[in-house]
C-alpha cells in the first residue's frame, strides 16, 4: 500500500471510529434514567411560554450595565448563562433559569450547580458529578455544528457559545422575543478559536474579573462560528414571525436589531 492510499484508509477508520464513538455516548445517555427525566421535563415545557417576551443574560462586562431592579420590578422571564451566580452579592435579582454547557465552566460552578434551586439546563456530560435534583435536566450536544434545534428534548448544537444553546431553549419553551444583554461578543484576550488556556489573575473578558481567574483553564471564543450560528438563530426565529434583539450596550455584536432594555420591556 502506498504512502497516499495509507493516509486515506486512516481518515476513513478516524470517521469510522468518530462515528461509532457518538452512536455508543448517544445510546448510553438514550438509556440513561437522568435522560428520561430530562427528556419528560423538556417535552412537558414546549411552548409553556408561548407569546412571552424574554431577557437572555449574556456574561459579558456590559452586564454590570443592566438595570436589574427594573429587570426584576418588570416581571420579565430571564435566562442566565454559566456562571451568572457571580452576579448574586451584587443585586437580590435572580434569573428564572441558567443553562450552562461548557464542561470546564460547569466543573468550575458546580458547587453553586449542587446547591441551588434556581431550574438548571446542563449538558448531559455533567451529569456524572452533579446532584440528582428536581431541578436539574440535561440537554445532549451533537458533537457537530451547523444545526438549530426547534425542539430540544432529543439533542442539540452547541454553535460556539452558550447563547447559541439558550437561543434554542427559548425557541423550544416558545418564546415569541427574545432581548439580548450583556453580549459583548468582544474579547480583551486574544488567541486561536477554541483554544484551551490558563486564566491569569483577574478575568478582562466578563462582567466579573472572578469569572475565570487565578489560573484556571477556559476556551478561547470562536467569534466567527458564533456569528454563523446567530445568523441561523435569527432566521430560525423570524420564519416562524419571532424575533431575536440586541439589548446589550454596546458590544461589538450587529447581527441582530439594537434596542434599549427598557424599550424592549415597555413594549
Amino acid at each position: 500500500m502506498n504512502y497516499l492510499s495509507q493516509i486515506k484508509l486512516n481518515k476513513k477508520i478516524n470517521l469510522y471510529k468518530m462515528i461509532l464513538g457518538f452512536l455508543k455516548n448517544k445510546i448510553l445517555w438514550d438509556f440513561n434514567y437522568k435522560s428520561w427525566k430530562s427528556k419528560s421535563y423538556l417535552n412537558s415545557m414546549r411552548n409553556s411560554y408561548k407569546g412571552h417576551k424574554l431577557v437572555l443574560l449574556c456574561n459579558g462586562p456590559s452586564l454590570n450595565k443592566v438595570d436589574f431592579k427594573m429587570l426584576k420590578d418588570s416581571g420579565m422571564v430571564t435566562i442566565g448563562l454559566n456562571k451568572i451566580n457571580l452576579l448574586f452579592d451584587k443585586t437580590d435579582f435572580r434569573p428564572d433559569f441558567i443553562i450552562s454547557v461548557n464542561k470546564l465552566v460547569i466543573e468550575q460552578n458546580k458547587d453553586f450547580f449542587n446547591e441551588t434551586d434556581i431550574p438548571l439546563i446542563l449538558d448531559s456530560s455533567a451529569s456524572t458529578y452533579i446532584k440528582n435534583k428536581k431541578n436539574i435536566n440535561y440537554l445532549y450536544s451533537l458533537p457537530f455544528q451547523l444545526k438549530f434545534a426547534g425542539d430540544v428534548s432529543g439533542s442539540i448544537c452547541q454553535g460556539y457559545t452558550v447563547t447559541y444553546v439558550a437561543l434554542q431553549v427559548a425557541y423550544h419553551l416558545g418564546f415569541e422575543n427574545v432581548a439580548l444583554v450583556g453580549c459583548d461578543h468582544n474579547f480583551a484576550t486574544k488567541g486561536s478559536a477554541n483554544m484551551t488556556v490558563v486564566s491569569g489573575e483577574k478575568d478582562p473578558n466578563h462582567f466579573s474579573d472572578k469569572y475565570f481567574s487565578d489560573g484556571v483553564k477556559w476556551q478561547l471564543p470562536d467569534l466567527l462560528g458564533s456569528e454563523i450560528h446567530y445568523k441561523m438563530a435569527r432566521e430560525y426565529f423570524e420564519n416562524d414571525n419571532r424575533s431575536i434583539v440586541n439589548c446589550t450596550e454596546g458590544g461589538a455584536l450587529d447581527i441582530f436589531n439594537r434596542k434599549t432594555l427598557k424599550e424592549f420591556i415597555n413594549e
